[in-house]
């Protein structure tokens, strides 16, 4: 999904860049990916998707400290240990600032 999402990305900045209809089409595809971003469902679908990666990457965390130890830096083993003193009431990650947008 995510080779598919960066082509079609390639493709419309490669459409933009290396387009001869001028900025009335330049105005009017940023005015379709701004209605696109604006959109409810796709707002709620991206904040699932993050709270999913959020839960995943809190899980994941735990695998991953109890595998690798003490072999990781300090600023990583901080960070590791700040997530689990979080979760550690209710078995859930709290949410975070990471990948969230105040849009």
């Amino acid at each position: 999904m995510r080779y598919k999402l960066t082509f079609v990305v390639g493709l419309a900045l490669g459409y933009v860049l290396g387009t001869r209809a001028g900025r009335e089409r330049y105005e009017q595809m940023k005015k379709s990916a701004k209605d696109f971003a604006q959109n409810p469902a796709v707002r709620n679908a991206a904040e699932s998707a993050a709270q999913t990666g959020r839960q995943v990457a809190g899980k994941a965390v735990h695998v991953v400290g109890d595998k690798v130890g003490d072999r990781l830096p300090s600023s990583v083993t901080d960070r590791v240990h700040a997530m689990r003193a979080r979760s550690m009431g209710n078995g859930k990650v709290p949410d975070d600032e990471w990948g969230t947008s105040n849009t």
